[in-house]
């Protein structure tokens, strides 16, 4: 590195010089991070170790070495230059020092230029004969059509190739398009080899690649579908476009320009440029773009003209890419330019859907003919071949060529068979399947004589073809497309659904070889780098898996596509091949219309199929050459012979019947010729509809005198109504009065009249007549007087028949005419007094009703100019106004003012008067109670005198406005006093009488010496419009006690006045008796204390006072307390009103010593020979305990301390503060344990316990483990015991020290959990670390306790564990599945494949499919990464023979498109695992309908002038939907063609603006807004008649066979607004009620599903609960302890601890170390086999013992790679270098069995290899000790086997005997000495077999897992339970059962608006069906679940309703949003929605 570094001539020297650097790790004794020192301008090695000083800052005093990570030392300039740019070096402090941290080191490898420049060589092979160089030329094109497919305009690819014979190195190939071009980034992008599109996008989230972003964008636009997968998306791997490039030339040079750039990029590379860089030793894979101004050609040499003149065209492109390709292999120029119009047809083959669209290149004649243009028609291939001396080049464009062979298998077919392959996984596959009929004397299957594959025909003796297989001959059947193009190599023969069958059918055989197909396919499936292969696609279509379904429409049909293939089959041969078929044979008859000759045989059948129609019974057909013309429905087909079956035949008759039948009632017989094929069904309609023309049609209705019935009028009751003149006539306008044609000529029409009363309690007739047609007079019908009832009336006029008086013909209703009126009141005439709402009050206001009635004593609205007249005796009246309310004449605001005679109040007569009326005045009685509150009445007005302490009255009075004593609720009478703070309130309740007197509690002020005057307030709560009454009193001083005087006489004589809450002090325990009192009254009087007041004197320190002793006004003594902490509290209270008290407290003091107590201030441990760390305090107390502080200061010197092995000298004692202070207390000897200290002051001794304890620490110990133990334990499980550590002292003496730091030392590649942080030594110097789980791989392990003590380490004995994997616990999951496969609608999900790996990281066996769960929901805002409550749950299957692995598959996608979350969890009651969130987009379908956005409900318009009116549609949103309604018009765009149409019959029909019936619009993305539709004024149409809008789509990308079905919008059409208007109300009416009906189904439909759902939800889970319950009784588990779920708990607890202690339990294990782990190595072969018993064990471990630490691989070559890397140390068995030939069979007898079968030899002989377990790979084991072991036997002792041994060989040869005592003999017969017995289990060290878990531990496992199924099942079971009975119970609510009723009544309305809608409009939109349905409750609970059929559950879904488009609405709160709320129904819509619980079913919430 240095010697390059100082080459200063070499420009890449100094170009590294500049980015020079190694890595350098610092592993002296740190786990830092590397560091990247820069090695530019260093040139040896003291500079770089220098630089590494200052990088990482090693002071110079400190030492290191510099070495390789294969520990080389640099140490001078000739070891530091072989150090390269981006070497690793390490810091340590010497070279052999271990590294305290792992460390990483880079490298780097790059593969040789070969791979690209060879690439090609290899890819591109001949296959059958062809040539591969036009493949190489199509994966240029590939990448040009992937340039290009965001192009608007011309797609245009040029392949210019440009020969030059004279000059061969000239020979150059361009290919030019104009796509989007390449930017710099993705220039380079293109050439880093095998960087396909899937890293590139890695790449792109990396670093921006500018125009990459926008790509992503157009790709996410245009996810949509795109038929035969065209989406140009073939650009793929990032490999072909550079090996095509180098199988043409070894040269290249890519010139690209991209859109919205200035710039032209430039790239070149060659062979050339690689080997030099090679030579040079520069970096291959590296180079420079160009970047220059489009046209600079001035880095190109002059003579090169044909590039420059290519650069010259650049001025001309806006963005392009130039692929020039030189060194042109000369055969390939030779083909290019002699064979140009066969490669050119091969390329038009391979791109044929890409050039010519979907539907291929049909003939020229359609395209000539005005058919539109393919959307794929701008993509424009043209191959341009330049000759030098030839000025014009041969053209050829590749849509052109007519004679590819799609193109020849497109204008050859017949008719096509479209399929579908749906396999697993996202992949699309879509086939066309094409016939090519046979014609008179050919076969048109197209053939190609350029394809090798083709044999010559052969021919017999006499030159004539032998066509054994004709048409298709030895060809495949399918040519395989992917992505739209063809993918050459790849052929299929057929499938077996379409294959030619064994036996011969309905089907001739040769028409199996007319049918050519293609199959197209999506990205989802695996084809070669090249694209000339496919890799899976056959694999995969011939799955079990795969289904195949036949396309109609685009639509998929569900039937068997055998049968359909079959049928097609069977369709093309009859149709393309034959003339006539007659088919649906049903006998043979006798026809009597012919001559006799001619009568028999007659076969009938029921169809033709002539010249591709198909003619039936029951078809509408017209008979031509007959006169008069004749029309009628087929009724058979007769042919002419006896047959039996389907015939072809060249004529026949025919019978029909003539048309109409209600005008003829003839059947004919024609000849077949005579029927006319082109007349269709529609145009024989209109001709039998102008013969029904003739039948009466309509009712011309008049009014000769007036009084004429209008539709829905408005009459009064008694209104005449006047004469009606009827007349009837047909739809020609002909008045009739009989029926017309021959057969009915006697058949006379009457005229009957009806006028129905349609009352509440059903429809009434009321007048009902007949009138017939006379000669000079039509019909007629005489006035009417008679309709006074109130309500709807009808009024209808039928034509019936003459003689049976009905009113249809033919099945078709007669005319009639119906008017629709309402009879309303007449004027009021008289009225009465409606009810009253009592009671009445004076003063109150009220109203009084009065409700007029018409002469017919029909309700009757009043006018407002009526003013009644009010009077009544002894009262006043008024009133405020009048108010009319329906027929209700209210006044209101009536006032009555009188006197009442008390609280009962008083009746009074009434009249009422209104002046204008027949009958005028009403009288009534009413009763006048008093008023409401008006005012107070107090009957005190002086001023009241009262002594202090006495209490106020008043006798108060409530009065109304008149004066009126009254009472009401909560009349509440307060009185609040006012001069002085804190006096009571007075309350008094007059609800009951209105009277009352109001007094309270006495008034006492306080500190009164004179009077006091107050001002009581007396008001009425919550009146505030009775005023407050005011009264003022005067309160007078009183002679009660007011204070209390107490004196205290001490010692000295001396009298001392004590203060209310003083203290006074004693001696503790005496008595204080000289205390005396005195009594004071409020005027400061001393009062004389009598044996009254006495009486009323208490104290709180005696029960009973002396009376004499207080009448002289002396206190009882007090007894001072004996402890000085008791304060005494002394008062002094009389007992009267005032409560008046005095108290004071009483405070001891100490008396005389009496005792001494000693007590340590601080701990009372001490450490021999080491001084008390707190001193030790003496107190000096009384008798009673009270400490005396108030000692002499020499008392001191008084204190004498003894004790066992105290230090006297050193004692001190000192006073301070009362107290004694002994310190400096040190114990020299003596044990551990308590020692006495005796403490002596003059008479008074007392003793201190102090406790002495070890000394410093200086070892360690772990209680309960002995020294070096070794713990065996499975990995995450606990030790079988807790770790603690023990502080001792040097005499092993436990030390009890806190706060010492104890770590455990461990191993760094196992961790302890919970993680072990260094802790403190607790009070008794011990650390409990609790017992830990350990984590790690298997292997053994050390740990250590360390202590740290005044910065020394005390280390502690060392525990051994052990780790064994535990292989019950799963640790991974592996998710696999086809991460390319497409997720749409509807189709199933790809295969998901799940591994549950165990800690050994194979698949762990117990795993449980019940276990594992896949989550699937739609992602929203709430829930992307977890899981809600609405996922839909599956479960997977278990796969055979694979224990572990689990595989979802046939798993349905949902029906809703959407960005889904996939996650798989794993729970099975102990473990949880969860998968990462696998994100899916889930396609919409193929578009399949159109439908709308919103509900328009159903527009009315007329043709009147006003604009708004004749609007059909302002404003209408319509899109493409699949079939589960979700949108999927993405991509498609085109047409929304739009006409009116009306009902069949209907001739006028009306137009838009303009008088066009037609209207278009653009359709963008599928989705088009309809706008303005508006009819033209005084347009034709039919008033009251239904027309509809017929929306039609056209779009290119929708196949005809594909057709989206049309949507009708219908619409009512009516010649006045006013009806209209009228109209639009009832048809708004009509469409709320039918969503509310549908709403209401939905909902009884869902709940009723739920509910027989939750009831098999209920019953699975009680059959699931019993099984198990069954299997644990079996496994002797008792029941009892399954009744609940708290003992199944229990239980569990008890059964895991169980588990846990056999498993934590100390057992045999293997002591060696593992082997490397790797999938190619089973292992040492200790750790392959598990021995029960102790001495088999151990025999056979000894037997072993050269074996045991051999490492088993799989591979010769694995176990080369172990022998290598430990140097030839490590004994290895690779097993394919077995030979298995002579290994034992493992289940054959023991040897003495062949040949002595009756003897049975004594020591229980075995063979050894049958005591063996294996855990795992059990197959491969078997193998190694199979042949390690052989035969060798096992038997009791030396004895036995010597006896089996001597029997044995008198037959045969006798293998080695080993026996449980540890002796062998050798298979020679050798036994004895030390080689020949085994040795102890101690002595092998540990290379001894490990002992297996025993037997009750798998028990107990089978037992956990049952127990824990059985929880969730029971959990599972009561929860199903109580969701069945919350829903049965919810269906018995009130509400409910009101939903039905309601529902029923919104269908009764919907047929009474239907009926108000006339008779002419359509067909209703809520089919009759549906509408007839009677609303039934829900099924009671009681009835079981149906065992034929589950109802199906999808998710969550809300009821919906239909609108005729096939669009649907939601119900609830969104249908309200769209059509208003109409009715009360419509707003008590169902208060329960369906929700998805947990477990993926559906049940109700109440919201």
């Amino acid at each position: 590195m240095a010697t390059s570094r100082r080459s200063v001539g070499n420009t890449s020297a100094q170009l590294e010089d500049d980015d020079a650097f190694v890595y350098v790790f610092d592993r002296r004794d740190s786990d830092i991070p590397e560091i990247k020192i820069p090695t530019g301008g260093l040139f040896t090695y003291v500079d770089f170790k220098a630089r590494v000083r200052e990088a990482l800052g090693i002071k110079k005093s400190e030492s290191f070495v510099i070495a390789t990570t294969n520990r080389e030392e640099i140490k001078d300039d000739d070891s530091w230059d072989i150090i390269d740019k981006g070497d690793t070096l390490y810091i340590l402090r010497n070279i052999q020092q271990e590294l305290c941290a792992p460390a990483q080191q880079r490298v780097s490898y790059l593969p040789h230029y070969d791979t690209i420049v060879k690439g090609g060589m290899y890819e591109y092979y001949a296959s059958e004969g062809q040539n591969p160089l036009p493949y190489a030329f199509a994966e240029l094109i590939d990448n040009a059509l992937a340039a290009t497919s965001n192009n608007q305009g011309s797609r245009a690819i040029e392949i210019r190739l440009h020969i030059d014979d004279g000059n061969p190195s000239r020979n150059c190939v361009y290919v030019i398009d104009n796509g989007k071009g390449m930017t710099p980034r993705q220039l380079n992008n293109w050439a880093i080899y095998r960087l396909s599109k899937f890293i590139r996008k890695d790449k792109r989230g990396k670093v921006s690649c500018g125009g990459d972003e926008d790509e992503d964008k157009k790709l996410a636009q245009s996810s949509g579908y795109t038929p035969l997968s065209l989406n140009s998306d073939i650009s793929y791997f990032g490999v072909g476009g550079k090996q095509a490039i180098f199988f043409i030339g070894n040269s290249t040079r890519m010139i690209t320009k991209p859109k919205e750039s200035k710039d032209v990029h430039e790239l070149t590379i060659s062979k050339e440029e690689f080997q030099m860089k090679e030579k040079n030793q520069e970096a291959i894979y590296s180079g420079y773009i160009r970047n220059r101004q489009p046209g600079d050609a001035s880095h190109i040499a002059a003579e090169d003209e044909i590039l420059g003149k290519v650069i010259e065209e650049e001025k001309d492109r806006e963005h392009f890419t130039v692929v020039e390709i030189h060194g042109i292999n000369q055969q390939h120029m030779s083909y290019l330019k002699l064979h140009m119009k066969q490669w050119t047809r091969q390329l038009a083959h391979i791109y044929h859907y890409y050039i010519h669209g979907p539907r291929g290149n049909a003939d020229t004649e359609e395209t000539n003919s005005g058919r539109t243009p393919s959307p794929f028609k701008n993509i424009d291939i043209e191959v341009k071949l330049f000759t030098k001396g030839h000025p014009q080049p041969r053209v050829v464009n590749l849509r052109d060529v007519d004679d590819d062979m799609q193109t020849q298998f497109i204008r050859t077919a017949a008719n096509s068979f479209e399929f579908k392959a749906s396999v697993e996984g996202s992949g699309v596959v879509e086939g066309v399947l094409r016939y090519h009929p046979f014609l008179y004397d050919r076969e048109t299957y197209p053939s190609d004589a350029n394809d090798p594959r083709i044999e010559p025909e052969a021919f017999d003796d006499h030159d004539y073809a032998i066509n054994d297989r004709p048409a298709r001959g030895r060809r495949p059947v399918f040519e395989c497309y992917w992505n739209g193009r063809l993918i050459p190599y790849t052929f299929i023969e057929n499938f077996d659904w379409c294959a030619e069958p064994k036996k011969s059918r309905a089907v001739p055989l040769e028409c199996y070889n007319r049918i050519s197909g293609v199959l197209f396919t999506n990205d989802h499936f695996q084809v070669s780098t090249n694209k000339l292969t496919f890799i899976d696609l056959e694999m995969r279509l011939r799955e079990k898996n795969t289904v195949y379904s036949h396309l109609v429409n685009g639509q998929e049909r569900r039937t068997a596509i055998d049968r359909e293939f079959v049928a097609w089959l069977k369709e093309c041969h009859d149709q393309s091949d034959k003339q006539i078929r007659f088919s649906h044979f049903k006998g043979v008859v006798t026809r009597q219309d012919l001559p006799k000759h001619k009568q028999f045989p007659w076969s009938v059948y029921e169809q033709v199929d002539w010249d591709g129609k198909v003619f039936k019974k029951g078809q509408l057909v017209r008979i031509q050459r007959t006169v008069p013309m004749l029309l009628g429905t087929i009724k058979r087909f007769l042919l002419y012979g006896e047959n039996d079956n389907d015939v072809y035949a060249t004529g026949g008759d025919i019978e029909v019947s003539q048309e109409p039948k209600s005008l003829y009632d003839d059947e004919k017989i024609v000849p077949l010729s005579k029927l006319d094929r082109s007349c269709s069904s529609q145009a024989v309609r209109r001709h039998i509809d102008e013969e029904e023309a003739k039948l009466p049609s309509t009712l011309i209705v008049n009014w000769p005198e007036g009084y004429e019935v209008k539709q829905n009028e408005r009459r009064p009751a008694g209104k005449t109504v006047g004469d009606i003149k009827v007349q009837i006539a047909n739809k020609k306008g002909e008045l009739i009065s009989k029926l017309p044609g021959t057969a009915v000529v006697s058949k006379k029409l009457l005229v009957e009249l009806k006028v129905v009363w349609h009352s509440s309690s059903g429809d009434e007739v009321m007048v009902s007549h007949i009138s017939q047609h006379g000669k000079n007079w039509p019909y007629w019908f005489r006035k009417m007087e008679n309709i006074k009832n109130l309500g709807p009336h009808t009024l209808s006029l039928q034509v019936v028949l003459n003689e049976s008086g009905a009113n249809t013909y033919a099945g078709k209703q007669l005319p009639s005419y119906k008017i629709k009126f309402h009879v309303t009141e007449a004027e009021p005439e008289k009225f009465t007094v409606g009810m009253l709402d009592g009671p009445f009050r004076v003063g109150v206001p009220f109203q009084i009703p009065l409700e007029f009635q018409d002469e017919f004593n029909n309700h009757s609205k009043p006018s407002i100019k009526f003013s009644p007249e009010l009077e009544a005796s002894g009262l006043e009246l008024s009133y405020e106004s009048t108010q009319v309310k329906g027929f209700n004449l209210i006044i209101k605001g009536i006032v009555a003012k009188g006197s009442v005679a008390g609280s009962a109040g008083k009746s009074f007569i009434m009249t009422i008067k209104v002046p204008g009326l027949e009958q005028d005045s009403q009288t009534l009685k009413i009763r006048l109670l008093p008023g409401p509150p008006h005012s107070l009445f107090v009957d005190c007005d002086k001023e009241l005198e009262i002594e202090n302490g006495k209490a106020v009255a008043y006798n108060v009075e409530v009065r109304d406005q008149a004066g009126n004593p009254t009472s009401d609720a909560k009349l509440i009478i307060t009185c609040k006093f006012a001069g002085v703070s804190g006096l009571p309130t007075y309350t008094l309740d007059c609800s009951g009488s209105g009277t009352g007197t109001l007094t309270g509690d006495p008034i006492n002020l306080k500190q009164i010496k004179d009077y006091q005057t107050l001002t009581a307030m007396i008001e009425l709560q919550n009146h505030k419009q009775v005023g407050v009454v005011e009264r003022f009193i005067k309160m007078l001083p009183s002679n009660r006690v007011a204070s209390i005087q107490v004196r205290m006489l001490k010692d000295d004589g001396k009298i001392t006045m004590l203060k209310s809450g003083s203290s006074i002090t004693g001696r503790a325990g005496d008595h204080i008796n000289n205390i005396s009192f005195s009594l004071f009254d409020e005027a400061g009087r001393k009062l004389e204390i009598d044996e009254k007041l006495a009486g009323k004197l208490k104290v709180n320190w005696v029960q009973k006072i002396p009376r004499d002793t207080v009448i002289e006004g002396h206190l009882p003594d007090i007894k001072v307390p004996a402890t000085i902490q008791d304060t005494k509290y002394c008062q002094v209270t009389v007992q009267d009103s005032s409560n008046i008290d005095f108290s004071f407290t009483v405070t001891p003091t100490p008396t005389d010593p009496s005792q001494i107590k000693c007590k340590c201030s601080g701990s009372n441990r001490v450490r021999i020979g080491e001084t008390l760390d707190a001193p030790i305090l003496v107190t000096i107390k009384d008798k009673f305990g009270n400490e005396i502080t108030d000692l002499p200061k020499n008392t001191s010197q008084e204190v004498q301390v003894s004790g066992d092995g105290l230090r006297t000298d050193e004692v001190k004692v000192t006073y301070s503060k009362g107290k004694f202070s002994i310190q400096s207390v040190t114990l020299e000897r003596g044990k551990t344990g308590i020692r006495d200290l005796k403490v002596a002051w003059k008479d008074f001794r007392d003793f201190v316990k102090l406790e002495l304890t070890a000394g410093p620490p200086t070892k360690l110990s772990l209680p309960g483990w002995e020294s070096d133990e070794t713990v065996t334990v499975l990995n995450e499980n606990k030790l079988p015991r807790p770790l603690i550590v023990q502080l001792l002292d040097e005499g092993d003496n436990e030390v009890n020290m806190p706060d010492i730091k104890i770590q455990l030392a461990k191993d760094t590649k196992i961790k302890f959990v919970p993680f072990l942080m260094p802790k403190k030594s607790n009070a008794s110097g011990q650390v409990d670390f609790g017992t830990v789980a350990v984590m790690g791989q298997r292997g053994s392990y050390d740990i250590e306790p360390r202590a740290f003590v005044s910065g020394e380490t005390i280390v502690g004995p060392k525990v051994t564990i052990l780790i064994q994997p535990d292989m019950t616990r799963p640790v991974e999951m592996k998710v696999e599945y086809n991460k390319k496969a497409t997720f749409q609608v509807g189709q199933m999900m790809p295969e998901f494949t799940i591994r549950i790996l165990a800690e050994d990281n194979q698949p762990m066996k117990g795993a449980k499919a019940a276990s594992i769960s896949m989550k699937l929901w739609k992602m929203d805002v709430r829930s992307q990464n977890t899981p809600p409550s609405r996922a839909v749950s599956f479960s997977p299957e278990s796969v055979k023979q694979n224990p572990g692995v689990f595989i979802f598959k046939e798993r349905k996608i949902p029906e809703i498109s959407g960005i889904h979350n996939i996650m798989i969890t794993y729970y099975d009651g102990r473990y949880e695992l969860f998968s990462n969130v696998i994100t899916v987009d889930v396609k919409p379908g193929a578009p399949v309908k159109l439908g709308s956005m919103e509900q328009p409900g159903t527009p009315t318009v007329s043709n009147t002038h006003n604009a708004a009116a004749r609007c059909v549609i302002r404003s209408l949103k319509v899109d493409l939907r699949d079939e589960f309604d979700n949108t999927a018009g993405l991509g498609y765009s085109g047409k929304i063609n739009l006409e009116i149409m009306g009902m069949p019959g209907v001739s006028e029909v009306p137009a838009f603006v303009g008088g066009n019936r037609t209207l278009q619009f653009n359709m963008s993305n599928g989705q088009c807004v309809l706008s303005n539709l508006t009819l033209a004024e005084n347009s034709a149409g039919k008033d009251g008649y239904e027309y509809f809008l017929r929306c039609v789509v056209e779009c290119d990308l929708i196949p005809r066979n594909k057709s989206i079905p049309a949507l009708d919008i219908p619409f009512l059409f009516y010649n006045d607004a006013k009806k209209q208007s009228q109209m639009t109300s009832l048809s708004r009416q009509r469409d709320d009620l039918r969503s509310v009906i549908k709403t209401y189904k939905s909902l009884f439909e869902t709940t009723e599903q739920l509910v027989k759902e939750l009831k098999i939800s209920v019953h699975e889970a009680q059959v699931e609960e019993n099984k198990i319950r069954e299997d644990l009784r079996k496994l002797k588990v008792p029941l009892v302890h399954l009744q609940n779920i708290p003992s199944v708990d229990k239980l569990i607890e008890e059964k895991s601890r169980s588990r846990d202690h056999i498993r934590t339990s100390k057992r045999r294990t293997c002591g060696l170390t593992e082997a490397p782990a790797d999938n190619e190595v089973l292992g040492k072969i200790g750790h392959l086999g598990q021995i029960e018993e102790e001495d088999i064990a151990r025999v056979l471990s000894w037997h072993m013992s050269a074996d045991m630490d051999c490492v088993v691989t799989l591979t010769n070559k694995k176990a080369k790679e172990i022998y290598a890397q430990t140097n030839g140390k490590q004994q290895v068995l690779p097993i394919d270098s077995i030979f298995k030939k002579n290994l034992p069979d493992w289940k054959k007898p023991l040897p003495h069995v062949k040949y002595k079968p009756s003897w049975h030899p004594p020591g229980n002989p075995i063979y050894a290899r049958n005591l063996i377990i294996f855990p795992q790979n059990e197959d491969k084991c078997k193998i190694v000790f199979g042949m390690l072991l052989g035969d060798t036997l096992i038997l009791d002792n030396l004895d036995h086997a010597n006896e089996y041994r001597q029997e044995l060989v008198k037959y045969t040869h006798c293998p080695t005997i080993l026996t449980r005592l540890g002796d062998r003999i050798r298979s020679n017969g050798k036994f004895g000495g030390l080689m020949n017995k085994a040795l102890s289990i101690e002595k092998l060290r540990g290379a001894v077999f490990s002992e297996p878990l025993p037997s009750s531990y798998h028990d107990l496992a089978n037992q956990l897992e049952l127990l824990q199924n059985y929880r969730v099942a029971m959990t599972k079971s009561g929860k199903a339970k109580s969701e069945l009975a919350e829903q049965v119970a919810h269906m018995k609510l009130p509400e409910m059962q009101e939903k039905y009723k309601e529902c029923r009544e919104a269908e009764g309305e919907l047929k009474d608006v239907e009926q108000k809608l006339g008779v002419t409009m359509s067909t209703p939109r809520i089919p009759a069906s549906e509408r007839g349905k009677t609303m039934h409750p829900p099924p009671s609970s009681e009835e079981g679940p149906s065992a034929s059929k589950r109802p199906k559950v999808s998710g969550s879904t809300t009821p919906q309703t239909t609108i005729p488009n096939g669009s649907t609405t939601p119900s609830s709160a969104s249908t309200s949003s769209i059509v208003g709320t109409p009715t009360r129904k419509s707003g008590r819509l169902a208060s329960m929605s369906p929700v998805t619980s947990d477990d993926g079913r559906k049940r109700l919430r109440r919201t």
